[in-house]
């Protein structure tokens, strides 16, 4: 157990935050059915992504740099690098966000205070991985904790809940519903975490053996599988939340972190309501700025064979996060943040084909996975998937154009 959460950090960060308190307070219980279907991808993506990692033993970057040539390579790692630096602008925003919530700090001096959680890095790094992982595991304790104590007071309509979960025509015809519904496929499914596990699976001591490696990638799965099952729990919580406390009553206009955090305690009638709240997204902001350097590591060192310092590699990163950041804040204000951070999860969204299909295309090849090659019904679903975010990527640019 491990490796499995701290991929699972990536599928709640801050930027599933926003596009799912803007769908719960817009649409009620409606996208809960994406959030579903976006987990159920994530869970056989990811198992994928485990099992090139343990079976051929290179992670997804190092795989397109040994199976693609060179001008392709070099491509796919520019569209990795934008994805990590869309979802490294999610946690930038989260993290201000939760600072100015709970201890008033400027939103603006907030994302310049990122910049220095290098220092926190670093300093988990030298206890050893395993530190990381537990570290990240009892903040992921805390965010679940936070939001089963929303869930208890928010009172959601269990009935409304569970018809939520079975899709409508609807979210792919309406626009609205539709560009939500992308911001939450790329919150949820992210692009980094495909290349982040396919590595970090290899940290475990196993049998090199066909045997060995067969459990191996047994128990990689399962552990990703449970692991992905809590951030369902965690990202279905959100926007429950907000269409209990802001649907119900009417408050569809509800997109914005810092609003759902000021209207939660007095509409839910408890006072600790908006405090556990911005405590839950300060806990989801540090978990991802976390793994999000690991992925950052992981893509330029399998890519260009190019190994920087940590803390180098980390400020060039938040440094490209932090003056889109700023540039947005500081001309249009607050609400200017959410926006962003909605944009930079369809931003996501758009990048992932560019990691799905590489990831589809190997793991069912032999030459790259020997025995391990993904029997046929894995890989008609693996394509399905693919296929289904390709097109629903597709429809959202024609939409936009």
């Amino acid at each position: 157990m491990g490796p499995g959460f701290l991929v699972a950090v990536g599928y709640m960060d801050p930027g599933n935050w926003a596009t799912d308190i803007a769908g719960g307070s817009a649409f009620g219980y409606t996208l809960l059915s994406v959030i579903l279907l976006s987990n159920l991808m994530a869970i056989v993506l990811q198992a994928l992504s485990a099992r090139l990692g343990v079976a051929a033993g290179l992670d997804l970057a190092q795989a397109c740099r040994a199976y693609y040539s060179r001008p392709v390579s070099f491509g796919l790692w520019v569209l990795a690098e934008i994805a990590i630096i869309a979802c490294d602008l999610a946690e930038v925003l989260g993290t201000a966000i939760a600072l100015k919530l709970l201890f008033g700090v400027p939103l603006v001096w907030g994302v310049i205070v990122t910049a220095l959680d290098v220092f926190l890095i670093l300093a988990l790094q030298r206890y050893g991985f395993r530190k990381i992982e537990a570290f990240i595991l009892a903040l992921l304790i805390i965010i679940a904790g936070c939001f089963a104590f929303e869930l208890f007071y928010a009172r959601p309509d269990m009935g409304a809940v569970l018809t939520g979960l079975i899709p409508t025509p609807g979210i792919i015809t309406d626009p609205a519903k539709l560009y939500l519904a992308i911001g939450i496929l790329g919150a949820t499914v992210m692009p980094h975490n495909l290349y982040l596990h396919s590595s970090i699976v290899q940290t475990r001591a196993f049998d090199r053996s066909d045997t060995g490696k067969a459990e191996a990638a047994k128990l990689a799965t399962i552990d990703s599988t449970i692991a992905l099952g809590l951030a369902f729990f965690i990202n279905a919580a959100i926007l429950i939340v907000a269409a209990a406390v802001f649907h119900t009553a009417g408050r569809t206009e509800v997109a914005e972190i810092d609003e759902a955090y000021r209207l939660l305690a007095p509409m839910m009638g408890v006072g600790a309501a908006s405090v556990v709240f911005g405590v839950a997204l300060l806990a989801s902001g540090q978990n991802s700025t976390i793994t999000g350097t690991l992925a950052g590591q992981i893509v330029m060192e399998g890519f260009l064979n190019l190994r920087l310092p940590v803390w180098l590699r980390r400020m060039v990163t938040r440094l490209l996060a932090i003056v889109p950041a700023v540039i947005v804040v500081g001309a249009s204000g607050d609400s200017g943040a959410t926006q962003l951070l909605v944009l930079s999860q369809v931003v996501l969204s758009l990048q992932l084909p560019f990691a799905v299909v590489p990831l589809v295309l190997f793991t069912g090849q032999s030459r790259v996975m020997g025995r391990f090659v993904s029997p046929m019904w894995l890989r008609a679903t693996a394509w399905l998937i693919a296929a289904v975010i390709i097109g629903l990527n597709v429809t959202l640019l024609f939409g936009m154009l």
